[in-house]
């Protein structure tokens, strides 16, 4: 396994002065993921550069893409992205090893708050150390791990009555795990106007971070903990308790029983192919997907609904989401600095909303018709209170390989139990945080 490499520079100190407003337009490049709400980034930040006079342009990859390519520059010292809407896993990297600017300074001189955002999205996508009042990054897009289902499909009297007759119970948005694999189950190979349909998209794939992503959203419900205490990098009887082995089995199992043929390698856009071509009754994604997915004319509307990922032995979501940062390499950094202040703004914020972006906001999250304003938006609410991370280590692509590459044997190659699997995992990031001087 190859250690991403990070340049190491020294710590950057900022006058305030430096934060002053460039007299001169520049143009201004905005690095992220390519997908939707990238679309409506786009479409917003046409007012930051009528009232601001710099031009913006974008650089978007494409998710399995996304971190290799953006780390790579990171690492290389490049000046190819101004701003960088980047991973909350990458903020301890970006922080530890220079690239990203420490933006203290600059919310302080500007009055930006962070008690204005999210404590979860505060916590995730700005901090490092986790949880200090250090600042590298302006919550961006907040996002979770969430579930969609065919509405019209739980509706049908002939399905209900097929399923309460098989169950004792009525067809409705799952309360636990195991709920959602019993409908799963019952879906699975059932024939719905002449067609065959199954009963789950879940993330499976290898690559990237899809099947962390996925078995995680088990994982956190039944309790999984990367340490038992935190910061402490203690390991053992955490990573591989026995609620995260009976959790890892349960996804194993709900592979096996109840997704499409040869789902052996999918994420975000085979989970959305499989709804939307109405081979599934449920799917798990980003909650960033669900505004097109409400959107879509043909399982879109009155035919769809939202539930956010279920409790087991406690609440628990897989945290997406990132922050925006002003890159350290930039020369433009004072124009980047702009469009931060900018974005922070309470009325941009609301129109990022309105746009198909997640605001992280207070002043959004906690207005009146928030939960209201889209079919999706008190889920989202829910979700954000109980979302869980990975590592966000500066080690932390390593770290991520290592699970992906355990849970995949374990769970779509059929390697080894579950317990086994997690053991592995643990030896995996024990070496890593040796070399990385933290055990």
């Amino acid at each position: 396994m190859k250690r991403a490499k990070f340049i190491k520079i020294g710590a950057l100190m900022i006058a305030a002065a430096s934060f002053a407003s460039n007299a001169k337009a520049d143009d201004l490049t905005l690095c992220w993921a390519a997908w939707d709400p990238a679309n409506a980034l786009v479409e917003l930040s046409k007012e930051f550069e009528a009232q601001s006079g710099h031009n913006m342009s974008f650089e978007f990859v494409p998710w399995p893409n996304f971190a290799d390519r953006m780390l790579n520059e990171l690492n290389s010292g490049g000046q190819l992205c101004d701003l960088l809407i980047g991973d909350s896993q990458w903020i301890g990297g970006g922080a530890e090893n220079g690239h990203y600017v420490k933006l203290n300074g600059f919310f302080d001189a500007e009055g930006i708050s962070m008690d204005d955002f999210a404590d979860a999205t505060v916590y995730a996508y700005s901090t490092w150390p986790k949880g200090t009042p250090n600042y590298y990054a302006l919550p961006a897009m907040g996002d979770a791990n969430g579930w969609f289902y065919r509405k019209d499909w739980f509706g049908r009297e002939d399905i209900r009555a097929e399923f309460k007759a098989a169950t004792g119970r009525e067809l409705a948005e799952p309360a636990t795990q195991k709920e959602m694999m019993e409908i799963a189950k019952f879906f699975q190979g059932k024939e719905i106007d002449g067609k065959t349909v199954y009963g789950a998209a879940i993330f499976t794939e290898r690559g990237s971070e899809g099947i962390t992503m996925g078995a995680t959203s088990a994982l956190y419900p039944w309790g999984f903990k990367y340490e038992n205490t935190p910061g402490k990098y203690d390991m053992e009887g955490a990573v591989n308790s026995p609620e995260a082995v009976e959790a890892l089995e349960f996804y194993k199992e709900f592979y096996e029983c109840c997704t499409p043929p040869g789902y052996t390698n999918s994420y975000m856009g085979e989970s959305l192919d499989a709804f939307k071509s109405g081979q599934v009754a449920m799917a798990m994604n980003w909650f960033a997907f669900f505004p097109g997915l409400y959107a879509d004319p043909d399982t879109g509307g009155d035919k769809i609904d939202f539930f956010v990922n279920p409790p087991q032995n406690l609440p628990g979501s897989t945290l997406g989401g990132q922050g925006i940062s002003v890159v350290s390499y930039s020369e433009k950094q004072d124009a980047a600095l702009e469009y931060i202040k900018w974005f922070a703004q309470p009325d941009v914020q609301a129109k990022w909303w309105e746009l198909g972006g997640y605001s992280a906001h207070n002043s959004v999250l906690n207005s009146p018709d928030f939960k209201t304003s889209q079919p999706f938006a008190a889920d989202f609410l829910v979700a954000m209170n109980d979302v869980k991370d990975f590592w966000q280590e500066p080690a932390y692509a390593e770290l991520l390989l290592a699970m992906q590459k355990r849970l995949h044997d374990y769970i779509v190659a059929d390697q080894g139990t579950a317990k086994e699997a997690l053991d592995l995992l643990i030896q995996d990031w024990t070496e890593v945080f040796e070399d990385e001087g933290k055990l």
